[in-house]
């Protein structure tokens, strides 16, 4: 098949997992046979089209349409303020890649399309333009919704766009079952929605792979010593990752184990109020920060350097960070109650257990996670291990591949034989 692939980030721009997502599903489409054509956004400094992988990669340079937005769109956009101008770009970019895929590389150039393949409201403009013109079949990716980033504050234009991709499209595919779920209790047509889990390289994401003295210069850094314990968190520092709530459950931590340092990778708009917050509580000696997004390899060698992962998020409807902690045979404490991905990656019990649930909204649940975890070392590591073999087993970038394709052949079989 050929492949209309629409995503607003895409490598070397990375804001967060859709563009790993979006790096390593089109590859392996790549690896199994597929073309695949990416229309992504420019920040104006990267090629119109250029060759990454195996992948053709399409990025339309874009104008700054700001102050005539804002004369046109609804009053919830202009609410946005300095967003506006994201909005816009957002907008324009959907627009050319639009219009490139259907006047330049399918009029002019005479490429033979067989699916439409567009994820989240960043890219819905785009994939309904392509699919209304060319009666193409499309599939809208559904990461996750406004409605649940936003604990249900978002915006209504947003909303409304998710909702017109979402009658529009042929198909939806979405992260996990809890999600499906949502989607569904939000009025979309559930027999239109699949669920496929999105995976890892478990052999890039390998601790056999790391060397010790990396993993000691790394725990270094932090001020970690040999006798001392590390939890590491990683995530966009945003109210539903739980951040606030893990720093809150850290007293009651260190009363128990007092030889325990968190490190927290991210960045976002809590940045400020964590440091304050940790100041507040009196543990801000215990407490590591980085704020910035965090290259792979280097993320890879703060897996290796932890001796536990803790996510708690409340809404995540997936989420690759645990499995990245798995895969590098790490125990991991997370968020399981809402729409909460990770309670399909990680068992809490029984000889399969890879790490333990807790309620992402009370802090003393995260600290009891985090203590039945470290009471006992041995048995955490165990976790680890299984861990890994779960990755290994239904969490791969291969296995997600061939499920999502054979969706999109199911479609154009059936577009085929009406």
């Amino acid at each position: 098949m050929r492949i209309a692939f629409f995503v607003w980030e895409y490598p070397p721009v990375l804001v967060g997992g859709l563009g790993t997502y979006a790096e390593n599903i089109t590859r392996k489409y790549v690896e199994l046979g597929h073309d695949v054509s990416v229309f992504t956004l420019n920040p104006g400094n990267l090629p119109v089209r250029e060759l990454i992988g195996g992948v053709e990669v399409h990025r339309p340079l874009i104008a700054d349409a700001t102050r005539v937005f804002t004369l046109l769109v609804h009053e919830d956009i202009r609410k946005w303020g300095a967003g506006v101008k994201f909005f816009s770009d957002i907008f324009m970019y959907n627009v050319l890649s639009a219009t490139k895929l259907l006047n330049e590389l399918i009029h002019k150039e005479q490429y033979k399309f067989d699916v439409i393949s567009f994820h989240d409201w960043l890219s819905s403009i785009a994939g309904m333009m392509a699919h209304n013109h060319s009666k193409m079949p499309a599939v809208f990716h559904v990461h996750s919704t406004e409605w649940g980033r936003t604990l249900g504050a978002g915006s209504a234009a947003v909303s409304k766009l998710e909702d017109g991709a979402a009658e529009a499209a042929d198909r939806i595919v979405t992260v996990s079952h809890l999600m499906k779920q949502d989607l569904a209790v939000h009025g979309w047509s559930v027999e239109k929605i699949d669920v496929v889990w999105n995976g890892i390289d478990p052999e890039r994401y390998s601790p056999e792979r790391v060397k010790t003295e990396e993993v000691r210069k790394i725990r270094l850094e932090y001020g970690v010593k040999d006798d001392e314990l590390m939890i590491l968190f990683v995530g966009r520092l945003t109210p539903v990752k739980g951040v606030s709530n893990l720093l809150m459950a850290m007293p009651e931590v260190l009363k128990a184990y007092p030889k325990v340092v968190l490190v927290i990778l991210g960045r976002g708009e809590l940045q400020k109020d964590i440091v304050e917050l940790a100041n507040r509580l009196g543990i801000s000696e215990r407490v590591r920060y980085r704020f910035e997004f965090i290259p792979e390899e280097q993320r890879i060698l703060h897996y290796a350097a932890s001796d536990l992962c803790v996510f708690p998020s409340s809404y995540e409807p997936f989420g690759i960070v645990s499995l990245e902690a798995m895969a590098m045979e790490k125990p991991v404490v997370v968020g399981a109650k809402g729409v909460v991905g990770f309670r399909e990656q990680v068992v809490p019990s029984g000889p399969d257990q890879c790490g333990v649930h807790v309620n992402p909204e009370e802090p003393s649940d995260i600290a009891w996670g985090i203590k039945e975890a470290f009471g006992d070392m041995e048995r955490a590591r165990q976790w680890g291990k299984n861990g890994r073999k779960r990755v290994q087993e239904f969490f791969t970038w291969e296995k997600a591949a061939k499920q999502t394709l054979s969706i999109y052949e199911e479609l154009v079989n059936k577009v085929s034989r009406s």
